[in-house]
């Protein structure tokens, strides 16, 4: 049997399917990537038990259908040294030896049976599902993974919690800082929920494209199907109920700055040479004015700035761990931001000044007490 495969194209989806597979699987046949060719297509798999993503690509030639293991990291690192052009895969299902031939050379193989390889098994159509465009799942996913913890006594607060009901809103917090993304076109016919947990999260930004095509979610209380325009995702949810994160958001913030972004990070960014990973950056808001101060007493060492913002409020400082503050500027999107303030005590809250169409963004970071 054989069939042939543009290369860049199978070691591209190798490497984003990879990702899944752990360095000690306690199934021996999980260090494998498995290979099903079916009339003219493709289908790769891989697997840690819990998670699984497929993904399929059309042959370029094939005499026949047949099945297959290969170790992974050992086919990974042979493909990705070479360059674009076809490669024939020959396989001998008497022998188990698969030759790979390329332009100027062939790799020898002996796989492994595919017949010990759990199967992949799809959620039920009757199952509850939600579609949403690629590219706004994409951002809501890619600012919630920053804000996850990891807490092995809290397993519910290391996911991301998708909370179904009018819209969709797509949450992460550690306890310190939140990140709540909401979709107005998302929307379902009943209020439900689940949590996402860390790794699938992970691979699904990897794979997910920016395009507005549609990713499909469906899921029970206990498992997730993913498909988006090249991959299904399988996975296990965490169990567990998600704390009431509306409950944490100040609801009166009298005060109120439009900053701009730019300035804020570039700021931000000098003060923080200055600091320690463990001080806070202390922000003093007045009219017209933001002052960015922050040091390091045990060296004597400090800096601030003084950069334009629209504020409306009484004068205050507030204290934010400097980094925690600068990577979620990181990911707004946007020229100007509003920061939120109730008083010293409370959390902040941080916005795009303008939110588009099809999301809203809120941010919530928790202060650091001010010595004073």
């Amino acid at each position: 049997m054989r069939f042939v495969i543009p290369s860049t194209l199978l070691s591209s989806r190798l490497q984003s399917i990879g990702k899944v597979i752990v360095s000690k699987n306690t199934i021996p046949i999980l260090d494998n990537f498995l290979f099903e060719i079916n009339n003219g297509l493709l289908t790769l798999t891989a697997s840690d038990s819990e998670t699984t993503i497929r993904t399929s690509v059309e042959l370029i030639e094939c005499n026949n259908d047949c099945k297959f293991t290969l170790d992974a990291r050992m086919i990974q690192d042979a493909l990705k040294e070479i360059p674009e052009q076809p490669l024939e895969f020959v396989v001998d299902e008497t022998t188990h030896e698969i030759t790979i031939r390329y332009q100027n050379g062939q790799y020898n193989i002996i796989s492994e049976f595919a017949d010990d390889y759990p199967e992949f098994q799809s959620l039920p159509e009757e199952c509850d599902k939600i579609a949403i465009p690629s590219n706004l799942l994409w951002s809501g996913i890619n600012r919630a993974l920053f804000a996850t913890a990891s807490d092995d006594l809290r397993p519910v607060m290391n996911g991301v919690f998708f909370d179904i009901q009018e819209k969709l809103t797509i949450v992460a917090s550690d306890g310190h800082k939140l990140v709540c993304s909401t979709f107005s076109k998302v929307q379902n016919s009943h209020h439900s929920s689940f949590i996402l947990p860390k790794k699938p999260a992970l691979i699904l930004r990897n794979v997910l494209t920016k395009d507005t095509d549609e990713t499909i979610i469906t899921y029970t209380d206990r498992n997730a199907e993913i498909r988006t325009t090249d991959y299904i995702i399988t996975c296990r949810l965490t169990e567990g109920r998600y704390p009431n994160y509306s409950s944490v958001i100040p609801q009166d913030n009298p005060n109120c700055a439009v900053i701009n972004r730019s300035a804020l990070i570039s700021a931000l960014r000098r003060v923080l040479v200055f600091a320690t990973k463990t001080s806070l950056t202390k922000l003093s808001f007045s009219a017209h004015e933001l002052q960015i101060s922050s040091q390091d007493i045990e060296f004597s060492k400090s800096a601030e700035e003084h950069i334009f913002c629209d504020y409306s409020g009484i004068p205050m400082s507030i204290g934010f761990k400097g980094v925690f503050l600068l990577e979620l500027i990181n990911i707004i999107e946007g020229d100007d931001l509003v920061i939120k303030l109730a008083d010293a005590s409370r959390a902040g809250i941080i916005t795009p000044a303008v939110d588009t169409e099809e999301e809203s963004v809120l941010m919530l970071l928790m202060p650091m007490m001010l010595n004073e």
